[in-house]
């Protein structure tokens, strides 16, 4: 048995295509995200108008150490602290903005204040502790007490 189909046609003009430019669009989707979660997870405004935030951190722990290192590019070694409070590590300064001759067409990388504090999950040996800054990557290697060390155990008949 067949059916009839019917040709519908609208009277009213359709919009105007536009050309897909996905990488156009993918970078709009790209700076609203970014301006959300900035809106969303920033620091609330400190008492000088600026805001702080925290540098990407990756945490080792090793037999006698832990191991932060943290990224810090365009970072000169004057411009960031260092501290170790009981087993609480903690890293802070500035990064600047530097002068620059021609229009900024594009800007994502942060300047200002930054700090990321961390506790260590166990004692922390206060006088061994390094911190070096280079190629824009900060590390320090804060070792373990005699304590805080795993000890084997020997499992006895």
């Amino acid at each position: 048995m067949a059916t009839s189909v019917q040709e519908r046609r609208d009277t009213q003009k359709s919009p105007p295509l536009r050309r897909f430019e996905p990488f156009q669009e993918f970078e709009e989707l790209q700076n609203q995200m970014g301006q959300l979660m900035e809106s969303v997870l920033a620091p609330a405004r400190g008492a000088n108008g600026g805001s702080s935030w925290a540098p990407l951190v990756d945490i080792e722990e090793t037999e006698d150490a832990w191991i932060v290192e943290a990224e810090l590019p365009g970072v000169e070694r004057n411009d960031v602290t260092v501290e170790l409070r009981d087993s609480e590590l903690e890293i802070s300064g500035e990064i600047k903005e530097r002068e620059r001759a021609g229009i900024i067409r594009r800007q994502t990388r942060r300047t200002g204040r930054y700090h990321y504090r961390v506790k260590l999950p166990g004692q922390a040996d206060a006088e061994q502790i390094e911190a070096k800054l280079h190629d824009g990557v900060l590390t320090v290697r804060v070792a373990k007490t005699e304590r805080t060390r795993p000890r084997r155990i020997e499992v006895k008949a």
